[in-house]
C-alpha cells in the first residue's frame, strides 16, 4: 500500500512554509500524497515576519494571512519550540522522514571589519531588531541614551532601525510592541539619526515604499545633502534598467532640494561616506570616522583620502545578516550558506547529501524580499520530488506521524502545535483589546508556551 511522502521542514518562517505550499500543490500531493511536519525553534511560527519585520509595518505582516492558509491544511503539522540539533538531530529526522528541507534563515549580524566595532555603544542591527520585535532570547532592555546615532548600511534593515530610533514611543504604541519595548523607547534620547552608505543614491538597496515611509512620521525630518546626489554612467544605467532604483533616486532627489522643516527628530541620509573607524574613549563610542568616496564610472566607488569625524555616541551596524552553521551539513564560511545544486545539499565530494535539501536564506544568503523565497521553494521541492520519482530518497524506519510525537515526548520536549498558535494568537489579541490595539506581543518563552497550551 502506498503511503504519503513524509517531509520534515526545519524552520517555520516564510521560506519553510512556501516549501510546504509547493509540496501541497505538487502532483505528489494527490498520489501518493504528502505529509509535512514543520519544526521551529521558537514557540510561534512565521520566523522573520514575527521577529524581523518592524512592528510599524503591518502591511508586510499581512503576509501571515497567506501563510495561515498553508498551515491550516490537514497534511501539515507544526512542532514549535523544537530546536535543531539539540531536540532533534539529522539522524533522528531521517528515522521519521523520506526527506528533510532546511529553511532556517539568518539571525546574526554580519561582521563589519573596521576598528572600534567592539566598543560599548557599537551594536549589531539584528540584535536591536530582535529586541524591539520582542524576541524571547534577547535582553528585555536596550540602552537608548545616545542623542546622536549612526546607522551603517543602506538596506531596508538600516531604514527600519533608523525609523524606530527616530520615532517616538507613543507613535509605536498602536503596534504590537510589548510593554518592555514601549518603556525602553520612551527613554530614547535620540534626536539625530545619521544613516551612512559608501556608494551613491542609485546603489541604495532601499525599497521605494520603505524609503517614502520615513517621511510619513510627524516627528521625523528627513534630510539629504544635495552634494550627495551624483550619478556616473554606471549609475544612470542602473536607473534605466531598474525601476525600483530609479524610484529611490527620485525620492532622494526631491528630499535634497526641499527646505528643512521643523519636525523635532532629524534623520540624515548620507551617501559617498565609507565607514573607516568607530571612534572610542574609555571603551565607549564617541564618534564615527568616514572616508569620502567618489564614483568611478561603473557605479562603484573609490576612496578620495578625505576623512570626516561625526559626533555620535552610538553606532548600529546594518551591513547584512548571517546564518548560523547547521551541524551535520556542509558549510560555506564565506557566504554563510549550505552549498547546494537546485536545492540539493552538496557535500565537499560533489555528491548530493541524500534526502537533504535547503531553501531560502540558508541556501542563497540573506538577500531579497520575503516573497523572493517562493521561487527557491519551488525549485527545491521540484528537486526533492524528482529524487522521489526516481527512487533516490532513503526509506525511513518509522514513517508513522505519531512516532514523532512519541519521540519528542520521550525527550521531554515541550512543543507547541498549530492549534497552540491559535491559542497564543487569541491571548495576544486579548492583551491588546483593552487598549484598542490589534495585539500585544507576548515576549517570555514560558508565557508563550503556557498560552499555547504546550
Amino acid at each position: 500500500m502506498l503511503r504519503p511522502v513524509r517531509v520534515a521542514i526545519v524552520g517555520a518562517g516564510p521560506a519553510g512554509i512556501y516549501a510546504a505550499d509547493a509540496l501541497l500543490k505538487s502532483p505528489a500531493a494527490v498520489t501518493p500524497g504528502v505529509s509535512i511536519d514543520l519544526f521551529e525553534r521558537m514557540p510561534a511560527p512565521f520566523g522573520l515576519i514575527r521577529y524581523g519585520v518592524a512592528p510599524d509595518h503591518p502591511r508586510i505582516k499581512g503576509i501571515v494571512t497567506a501563510l495561515h492558509q498553508v498551515l491550516d491544511k490537514p497534511q501539515v503539522r507544526l512542532f514549535g519550540n523544537v530546536d535543531y540539533p539539540n531536540d532533534i538531530s539529522l539522524d533522528d529526522l531521517r528515522t521519521f522522514y523520506d526527506a528533510v528541507i532546511f529553511s532556517t534563515g539568518a539571525t546574526a549580524d554580519r561582521a563589519l571589519d573596521i576598528p572600534g566595532s567592539d566598543l560599548d555603544g557599537s551594536y549589531g542591527a539584528a540584535d536591536f531588531v530582535s529586541w524591539y520585535d520582542g524576541h524571547p532570547d534577547v535582553p528585555r532592555s536596550w540602552p537608548l541614551d545616545a542623542e546622536k546615532v549612526a546607522v551603517l548600511g543602506v538596506g531596508n534593515v538600516a531604514l527600519d532601525v533608523a525609523r524606530i530610533l527616530a520615532k517616538t514611543a507613543d507613535e509605536l504604541l498602536s503596534t504590537e510592541i510589548p510593554p518592555n519595548v514601549h518603556e525602553g523607547l520612551k527613554a530614547n534620547k535620540a534626536l539625530e539619526v545619521h544613516v551612512f552608505g559608501r556608494r551613491g543614491p542609485a546603489q541604495a538597496k532601499f525599497s521605494p515604499m520603505e524609503l517614502r515611509e520615513l517621511d510619513h512620521s510627524p516627528n521625523i525630518e528627513v534630510i539629504v545633502n544635495p552634494e550627495d546626489i551624483d550619478y556616473d554612467d554606471g549609475s544612470i544605467a542602473t536607473r534605466r534598467g531598474n525601476k525600483q532604483a530609479d524610484m529611490v533616486a527620485k525620492t532622494l532627489e526631491n528630499w535634497a532640494i526641499r527646505d528643512v522643516g521643523e519636525r523635532p527628530h532629524k534623520l540624515f541620509l548620507h551617501f559617498f561616506e565609507s565607514p573607516a573607524e568607530i571612534l572610542g574613549e574609555d571603551g565607549k563610542v564617541v564618534g564615527l570616522r568616514t572616508e569620502r568616496t567618489a564614483l568611478d564610472g561603473t557605479g562603484n566607488v573609490k576612496g578620495t583620502g578625505t576623512f570626516k569625524d561625526w559626533d555620535v555616541s552610538a553606532v548600529y551596524r546594518a551591513v547584512g545578516y548571517l546564518s548560523d552553521e547547521l551541524p551535520k551539513l556542509p558549510w560555506d564560511v564565506a557566504s554563510g550558506t549550505v552549498p547546494d545544486q537546485g536545492g540539493r545539499v552538496i557535500e565537499e565530494t560533489g555528491e548530493h547529501l541524500r534526502s537533504t535539501y535547503v531553501t531560502g536564506w540558508i541556501r542563497r544568503g540573506p538577500v531579497g524580499l520575503i516573497g523572493h523565497t517562493k521561487g527557491d521553494a519551488n525549485e527545491t521541492v521540484a528537486s526533492l520530488l524528482d529524487d522521489h520519482a526516481n527512487g533516490r530518497l532513503h526509506t525511513p524506519a518509522s514513517p508513522a506521524p505519531e512516532d514523532v510525537d512519541a519521540f519528542l515526548g520521550e525527550r521531554n520536549v515541550r512543543f507547541t502545535t498549530w492549534e497552540g498558535w491559535y491559542r497564543l494568537d487569541a491571548a495576544e489579541k486579548a492583551l491588546g483589546e483593552p487598549q484598542g490595539r490589534e495585539r500585544v506581543k507576548i515576549v517570555e518563552r514560558e508565557e508563550m508556551l503556557d498560552a499555547s497550551g504546550a
